[in-house]
């Protein structure tokens, strides 16, 4: 049985129904499951810089086989690579560290206040 969700495009799905009418991707149980996934997604945007440098390293190995390119301007350039790599390393760290902390926060906020100076957690 086909889902029986419409899609943006005004269509019917075309995949499969998994729960009751819906496919996983429809169905309303998993709205929340679809957020988090969604939001996780969100924080890879960095992987399109990274498959660039990655297409960009293939390149520069490509010409040095290939004689096209002097070793030395290849290794320079191979060292810059890898300070973008890890700049771009060290801002996924920073966006993960802030994620955590605004969740941290959020639990925290759902706990009942104790006594002046007291610890919530505790």
């Amino acid at each position: 049985m086909r889902c029986a969700a419409i899609t943006s495009a005004g269509e019917r799905c075309k995949l499969d129904a998994t729960s009751g009418s819906y496919c996983w991707s429809h169905d309303p149980a998993n709205v929340e499951e679809r957020r988090r996934r969604a939001r996780r997604g969100g924080k890879a945007k960095g992987s399109g810089e990274l498959s660039e440098i990655k297409r960009r390293i293939s390149e520069v190995i490509d010409a040095v086989l290939e004689g096209s390119q002097d070793r030395g301007r290849a290794a320079v350039a191979i060292q810059g690579f890898n300070a973008l790599r890890a700049v771009l390393e060290q801002e996924r760290k920073i966006k993960e560290t802030e994620d955590l902390e605004g969740r941290i926060q959020a639990l925290e906020d759902l706990q009942p206040a104790k006594s002046k100076g007291a610890h919530r957690w505790r």
